[in-house]
């Protein structure tokens, strides 16, 4: 394997460059899932039937979620900035601080979940509350990947060190945690927002 110390490690070889090349493609399809999730969405929108609509959001919970994503996209960041000057202490207590946000971010959205369905709003209510179950949900399953996701990086740096394999590993996942931001941000504007409106 040989190693471009011109490259950020993450990059420094071939084999590296080829898998976050393979990972782009795949949040390419990951995009395709969304955007289906999305325009169900928007075609459902309104089509509550009996049961509640828009009137189950409320803010702070909203507020909180978007606090705690946006917040996890720069400590994600200022993790791959720590692994890129080989501060791996500095890299792990990024990390775990990213992962704790996105704790915060799920219990945050399963308090709720059941809130939703104490005022009557379940899957089986409507088409529009089975699309916004499955949107939000699809969404919170991603961020829960990640979470465990992050956790073997954590445990791989902590056992391994920064090495070209597990630098590759943890800016994938970089990649895929600001991703879920970026996704988290439609949902806050299109529906969350759209909706209080």
């Amino acid at each position: 394997m040989k190693i471009d110390n011109s490259l950020p490690l993450e990059y420094s070889t071939e084999e590296n460059r080829l898998k976050i090349l393979g990972f782009w493609i795949f949040l390419a399809a990951e995009i395709a899932l969304f955007a289906t999730l999305f325009a169900t969405y928007f075609a459902y929108q309104g089509r509550t039937g009996n049961g509640p609509g828009t009137e189950i959001f409320e803010i702070t919970p909203v507020l909180i979620n978007t606090f705690a994503l946006l917040t996890s996209s720069f400590t994600i960041g200022l993790a791959v900035n720590a692994m890129r000057l080989g501060n791996k202490k500095a890299m792990l207590t990024f990390l775990g601080l990213t992962l704790a946000l996105g704790l915060v971010f799920l219990g945050v959205e399963i308090k709720e979940f059941f809130t939703f369905v104490h005022e009557g709003a379940t899957i089986q209510t409507s088409g529009y509350l089975s699309i916004l179950f499955s949107t939000l949900g699809t969404h919170g399953a991603h961020v829960s990947l990640g979470f465990f996701w992050g956790l073997f990086i954590i445990i791989q740096v902590s056992k391994y060190g920064l090495t070209p394999h597990t630098a590759n590993k943890a800016f994938i996942f970089s990649l895929y945690w600001h991703f879920l931001d970026v996704v988290w941000i439609f949902i806050f504007s299109f529906v969350y927002l759209k909706g209080m409106m």
